[in-house]
């Protein structure tokens, strides 16, 4: 009997200790991301990942007391990889109401108006549509700026490109006459040696039908649960001051926006 009491008390631990592990193991949550959208995302020299992107997802986890792993993925494909299961949420995508039709979203967790940037010695001296008439513009494939170059500057030669960085490294070689992209992105960018042979034309005005409420974290269809997570780690951020940290780590003003 007592050898009975031990194996059956020995089954008992090691059924707590695989049901613990099972629990720790579904409690990872793995995070797409493009890992070439600096400041938000990048890769480091080492390999490893870097930005505002990456350091807020490290602490919305932390704050749900959920590990969590980061998956690189490039943005045009993100939403069926995400509807495919490859990872559990996409941090960085803009909430438009098409993406909502295919995916749920948090809340904003910044905002960023659209820009261009042209070579320093351009002719063109505006941002409207008809300045950049018969002109080569450059954005990103699948994002809000080519919905918006497409819609509002037809005008315009707009050429797609695989990420931001192909865009602006065509523009320095010539190629392009200009390029649209996050305000953010572009200021920080024309700070480094690569972007010293442009300049930032001007900001311009969001349309709401395109460029939604802002930037927030998507999640499979039907995922309510772990949204209203996110949503409520969010604001703890913004609440305890982890948010301003990381923001101030990254940026001279506030990018949570209005």
């Amino acid at each position: 009997m007592r050898l009975f009491a031990r194996f059956l008390a020995a089954a008992s631990v090691a059924m707590a200790l695989a049901t613990g592990a099972a629990s720790a193991q579904d409690k990872k949550l793995r995070l797409g991301t493009e890992g070439a959208y600096p400041p938000f995302n990048y890769a480091n020299a080492d390999g490893t990942l870097g930005g505002f992107d990456i350091d807020l997802g490290k602490a919305l986890c932390a704050e749900m007391k959920t590990e969590c792993e980061f998956v690189v993925q490039d943005f045009d494909g993100s939403i069926p990889a995400l509807q495919a299961g490859k990872f559990d949420a996409i941090i960085n995508i803009t909430i438009t109401p098409e993406r909502a039709e295919k995916v749920d979203f948090t809340h904003k967790y910044y905002q960023t108006p659209p820009a261009i940037a042209v070579p320093k010695d351009s002719t063109v001296t505006g941002t409207s549509p008809e300045d950049l008439k018969g002109k080569a513009l450059g954005v990103q494939s699948a994002t809000i700026h080519q919905n918006f170059a497409e819609q509002k500057y037809a005008g315009s030669t707009i050429r797609p490109y695989p990420t931001g960085d192909d865009a602006r490294t065509d523009m320095v070689n010539g190629r392009l006459d200009a390029v649209m992209d996050g305000s953010i992105l572009l200021t920080e960018w024309l700070k480094k040696p690569e972007g010293a042979c442009c300049k930032l034309l001007g900001t311009l005005a969001p349309d709401p039908a395109i460029h939604g409420p802002g930037v927030g974290i998507a999640l499979q269809k039907g995922n309510k649960d772990l949204a209203a997570k996110f949503d409520a780690a969010i604001d703890a951020l913004r609440a305890n001051g982890k948010y301003k940290e990381i923001n101030d780590k990254y940026f001279a003003f506030d990018v949570y926006g209005e």
